[in-house]
């Protein structure tokens, strides 16, 4: 059984920074493919990043060039730097893990969400 577990949310002012790391168990984290998705308040959830198993990402038009995912495969720890966050970043964020390699289709397992808050 995979289990993600994300930290790092919280509240912040439009302009700043956060970084938002997963913590991944239970499966060889480095095989596959990893991704950040977010849902806001009535919204549908989103991709907001993902990351191959070979190291090749992609992201959402809405978040290029603010934000970065990345992977520590020895500590088996995927993250989301977030810079220059907007009012309209606002959201939970969830981590969540393919069962393929490259990033197609969707994720099967997921985290339990963090809460992102940015402020006017």
């Amino acid at each position: 059984q995979v289990q993600l577990v994300e930290s790092g949310g919280g509240l912040v002012q439009a302009g700043g920074s956060l970084r938002l790391s997963c913590a991944a168990s239970g499966r060889t984290f480095s095989r596959y493919a990893m991704g950040w998705f977010r849902q806001a308040p009535g919204k549908e959830r989103e991709s907001v990043a993902g990351i191959s198993g070979g190291g090749t990402t992609a992201y959402a038009d809405s978040v290029k060039g603010r934000f970065t995912i990345s992977r520590d495969n020895a500590k088996n720890t995927l993250y989301l730097q977030m810079n220059s966050l907007k009012p309209e970043d606002t959201a939970v964020y969830y981590c969540a893990a393919y069962v393929t390699v490259i990033l197609t289709g969707t994720p099967r397992y997921w985290g339990q969400g963090t809460q992102v808050t940015v402020s006017s």
